[in-house]
């Protein structure tokens, strides 16, 4: 290898701010506070997609209440939804064949 353009592998310690816990590993990261330590404001430990605390979006509410809101409505004033949009496409092939 090349003198001098390598960057210095060394054990560090890391420090989380989220749960406050702290280990050690090697790392070419340079501390940038006096006490030598990284310092993180979150890590896996205390992170939501790691510990299962995650909050989940019901996404399924969302796509009803936008097809209530914004659905073709027929002339009988009953909506239609995604099956009038498609029923439609077929009737107009149809039409196109004869």
């Amino acid at each position: 290898m090349k003198a001098g353009i390598h960057p210095v592998y060394e054990v560090r310690t890391f420090h989380c701010y989220g749960c406050n816990s702290e280990w050690e590993t090697r790392t070419t990261l340079v501390p940038t506070t006096s006490d030598g330590k990284i310092h993180l404001d979150i890590c896996s430990n205390c992170h939501p997609f790691f510990t299962g605390k995650q909050k989940l979006v019901d996404k399924a509410g969302r796509v009803e209440r936008f097809r209530r809101k914004y659905g073709k409505k027929s002339p009988d004033g009953a909506e239609a939804g995604a099956g009038g949009a498609e029923a439609g496409a077929t009737e107009t092939a149809d039409t196109k064949n004869s």
